[in-house]
């Protein structure tokens, strides 16, 4: 579990990892940057498994060794985790050692995970989740003791952009001196959020886009999909394993948010403003995470649709009901209104994180597609 050989494609940048360690030349601070779903946590595990094995087996770690035997688990000594949690006095859960147990049991059933499904584990509702200052506190805490089983403690952060500003700060201080035998391994969507004096104390590693056939494999090889099935839905993943899997798995989130999509462009289309103001209140009431999730989706169906007018179906990366409604639509997504309505759909979004009134921010969202849509 969590050896090189889990994590799916990225053999070059495996091969670079196994050889840092083999020969000893160790950056205290890795930055693994790339979208969800390309393996920076994973890669980012099998990368901490090997520092911590004692018995390194053809580039493998070993399997055997007590290192080996406590990472099975995820209960090395000597390594410690840093993530986005919902702080909550009453729960009693105010740092990520409270979620420690349900962040294992998702990383041990499936280390290919999104942030949305990381907040549903915690029952987040409608909160955001944040690395408080208070985890960098108890970091520190942590790494001011001796290593117990190797030569070295291995702190991951996942998703470091979620951080803080108060607890990037404090980690900036941690990297600028880090205690000796420490090495912290980072793992970022959103790297251009993070502080850049971090940035510049981390050598960062860009994970590219999986291969169709590397997620096809995998499909095959983990989940038994078969054949046929496994190169469609590599072909709709666009090089996201995570995404591979929301196909499998297709979740209400996603018919909910096609279905909310196709209702924003009928109504404004005919203009129907009564029935847009129910709209944008009925988005309103969902939360900002899943309001952001929207409009990342609406944004791709619009790329999608400009696509479509096309016909360059390997360029099409839509599953059959949503290229049932992009066969009528694309035509009224044209280069006269195509980069407008993407800019809107992504000034939304910006709105939304500001934490502006999300039935105004919908609404207004709206009224503008009516004007939009009829440009021809």
């Amino acid at each position: 579990m969590f050896r090189f050989k889990d994590v799916i494609g990225q053999e070059a940048l495996k091969e670079k990892l196994r050889r840092e360690v083999d020969e000893g030349h160790i950056p205290h601070a890795q930055l693994f940057c790339g979208p969800s779903g390309v393996g920076k946590l994973p890669l980012a595990l099998a990368y901490a498994h090997y520092l911590c094995c004692n018995h390194h087996t053809e580039g493998e770690a070993c399997g055997e060794c007590q290192s080996c035997k406590q990472w099975n688990g995820l209960v090395h000594p000597d390594v410690h985790f840093m993530f986005p949690i919902v702080s909550s006095e009453k729960k009693k859960k105010t740092i990520c050692a409270d979620y420690l147990p349900e962040w294992r049991e998702l990383l041990l059933s499936n280390p290919y995970f999104s942030y949305s499904q990381w907040l549903e584990v915690m029952d987040a509702e409608n909160s955001q989740a944040l690395i408080y200052a208070k985890e960098s506190d108890e970091i520190t805490k942590q790494l001011s003791l001796k290593p117990m089983q190797g030569e070295f403690k291995v702190t991951i952060i996942w998703l470091p952009e979620k951080m803080n500003d108060v607890c990037a700060n404090k980690m900036l201080k941690l990297l600028e001196e880090p205690p000796e035998h420490t090495i912290f391994l980072l793992c970022s969507e959103e790297p251009e959020r993070i502080l850049p004096t971090i940035l510049s104390r981390t050598q960062r590693i860009n994970l590219p886009l999986l291969s169709e056939a590397e997620i096809a494999d995998a499909l095959q090889n983990k989940y038994g999909v078969q054949p046929r099935d496994s190169e469609t839905l590599a072909h709709l993943a666009n090089g996201s394993f995570v995404k591979a899997l929301d196909q499998i798995h297709l979740n209400e989130d996603n018919d909910r948010y096609l279905q909310l999509f196709m209702s924003l462009m009928r109504l404004a289309y005919a203009r129907r403003i009564r029935e847009l103001k129910a709209w944008s209140e009925e988005v309103a009431a969902l939360g900002r995470e899943k309001q952001k999730d929207l409009l990342t989706y609406c944004q791709r169906m619009i790329r999608e649709s400009f696509m479509a007018n096309f016909h360059q179906k390997q360029m099409s990366y839509m599953n059959l009901e949503e290229q049932n409604f992009t066969s009528r639509f694309a035509p009224f997504v044209n280069e006269k209104n195509a980069m407008d309505i993407m800019h809107e759909l992504s000034e939304a979004q910006i709105h939304i994180e500001q934490n502006v009134n999300a039935k105004m921010v919908f609404f207004d969202l709206a009224l503008k597609m009516i004007v939009l849509l009829i440009r021809k």
